[in-house]
């Protein structure tokens, strides 16, 4: 049964979609975080290049700033935390983490 364009393309996104969240329920993704991503991520590139063109291609630019540098250390803190966890969990273990030998 073919969608409301008759096109085949349409059935074949439906599954990948479908896939995707299936995958999701079953690791326990939240749908938020992917939805404001989708929402705000291209803002937020269109601001990144504006900044790198008045600093003429600096990054410097984000690490001069007080506030710039504040954000960018949360960001990396708060995406090594999980990293952290996976690692002190497999050490207690007494086993290197899946992947890695």
């Amino acid at each position: 049964m073919f969608t409301v364009n008759n096109s085949v393309f349409d059935i074949w996104m439906m599954l990948l979609f479908g896939g995707i969240g299936f995958l999701m329920r079953k690791w326990a993704y939240e749908g938020a975080p992917l939805l404001l991503a989708l929402v705000l991520g291209p803002k937020l590139e269109v601001a990144f290049r504006q900044s790198l063109m008045i600093s003429h291609g600096d990054f410097g630019i984000f690490i001069n700033r007080t506030v710039s540098m504040v954000f960018l250390l949360a960001t990396i803190i708060f995406l090594s935390i999980p990293v952290l966890r996976i690692l002190t969990k497999s050490l207690r273990k007494g086993g290197m983490p899946k992947g890695e030998s």
